[in-house]
């Protein structure tokens, strides 16, 4: 391991979440208004070997300008690197994008490195690489705008996009990119959806991935909502209602044994548990009205 680069650490209950998927999700939807002017290749394959761009944007007219904060610095090729939560962009990261921007030049036909870009997506601050690149390099790096870090001093327009710190109004999508989010940001993202009309089958990565990776406040906040059947919808069309239903029981049943063993640790008897157990149950199952005297009258007939 290089002495500069920074120990990988294991990702955090993410197990085995698509997250690159998902950013290409997140990065159409912050990019829709501009997909005239711009198209999008990922996971571009440089050789025949195992070397691949994550996301490359490429400008369809060279005069277009883009003013969305996260592409501004864009020319005619831009190459983008995304790490996911749990995940860390290193110094070898920053040089192995760089040598991609490098190979890009030398194997496309008509490519000019002069006219292309460096991205770095990461959802948590790489302070060794932001020393290496002001100590050895003697870069200038600016923040521009909140979550969005402009790197001067190299031929190539570079610049570092810190998810957590991006602006929910601006960069919900890229933002949400997240293993962490409340219920107040769900909230927010599905009221995002429904201004887009509702079609989540169309970002099913980028949902199938914060889903995952953001159960219990899910949870917290499909229960606080209003609207739960059009909720429902949204996870048949992504195709996830049967396991967010099988989880659901899951997670209940795991509720209840750790309670039952809470109650016997206190000195309750089985019995005492078992009725316990049965009155939350009663407590909780919905009440049946008694029936109306028209429907009594009809029964008889």
């Amino acid at each position: 391991m290089d002495a500069n680069d920074e120990p990988r650490e294991k990702k955090r209950g993410s197990g085995n979440i698509q997250w690159h998927p998902a950013f290409y999700d997140a990065i159409l939807l912050e990019l829709e208004n501009h997909r005239r002017h711009l198209s999008f290749v990922f996971e571009h394959i440089l050789n025949a070997g195992p070397l691949k761009i994550d996301a490359l944007i490429i400008k369809k007219a060279q005069g277009a300008r883009i003013k969305k904060n996260i592409a501004q610095i864009f020319r005619g090729v831009n190459i983008c690197e995304f790490k996911g939560p749990g995940d860390h962009l290193s110094i070898r990261d920053f040089l192995k994008v760089y040598a991609y921007a490098c190979l890009y030049a030398s194997v496309e036909k008509d490519a000019d490195i002069s006219d292309m870009t460096l991205t770095f997506v990461t959802s948590r601050q790489p302070k060794k690489l932001l020393g290496y690149l002001r100590r050895e390099r003697g870069y200038g790096i600016e923040k521009k705008w909140p979550g969005v870090y402009i790197v001067s001093g190299d031929p190539l327009p570079i610049q570092l996009i810190n998810s957590g710190e991006l602006s929910a109004e601006e960069n919900r999508w890229l933002k949400g990119l997240s293993d962490k989010l409340s219920p107040l940001e769900w909230r927010e993202m599905f009221a995002k959806i429904k201004d887009r009309g509702g079609r989540p089958g169309s970002i099913k990565a980028y949902l199938d991935a914060i889903v995952r990776a953001n159960r219990e406040s899910l949870r917290e906040a499909y229960e606080m909502s209003k609207d739960k059947m059009e909720l429902d919808r949204m996870f048949e069309e992504i195709g996830l209602a049967a396991k967010w239903r099988a989880e659901g029981n899951a997670d209940g049943e795991a509720r209840t044994e750790a309670k039952i063993l809470g109650l016997f640790r206190q000195g309750y008897t089985l019995e005492e548990v078992e009725r316990m157990l049965a009155k939350e149950k009663e407590r909780k199952s919905p009440r049946r009205r008694p029936p109306t005297r028209a429907a009594r009258v009809s029964a008889k007939t």
